[in-house]
């Protein structure tokens, strides 16, 4: 850590003790390196924002969404701006997560071995490439 930031630690501390269904059942298939060996963390503070999950060595920011999340405006600043800085996002729903979790998986394990890699704007998946990928 390159210097604590005491109101980004709690506040990134206070989302990961408040997750949803779907991102518990989620972080419990990605830590401790469970998915192909990829290390990933949740509530990761980037510029302005907490990803719920991301891979650090691979630039990659995994977000849950509930339905709220349908068109949501702000989220595709937030996107643009991981985008921009280097940071590739994908986004599933909450309930694929929760009945569909195998092919959640699998669309991850296709993104991080770089299968998936052109940009996807679906009802249930929306995968942005990080800028100049």
């Amino acid at each position: 850590m390159r210097g604590a930031k005491p109101k980004t630690t709690a506040r990134a501390r206070s989302l990961r003790q408040s997750d949803n269904d779907a991102e518990g059942k989620l972080w419990h298939e990605l830590r401790d390196r469970r998915l192909n060996g990829h290390k990933f963390v949740r509530q990761l503070p980037i510029g302005p924002y907490f990803a719920d999950f991301a891979c650090r060595e691979l630039r990659l920011v995994i977000e849950i969404d509930g339905s709220q999340h349908a068109d949501n405006r702000r989220d595709g600043i937030r996107d643009t701006f991981m985008t921009n800085n280097g940071w590739s996002v994908v986004r599933f729903r909450n309930v694929d997560v929760l009945s569909a979790l195998p092919s959640v998986l699998e669309t991850i394990v296709a993104i991080c071995d770089g299968r998936l890699a052109a940009r996807v704007e679906a009802t249930d998946l929306r995968f942005f490439p990080a800028v100049g990928n």
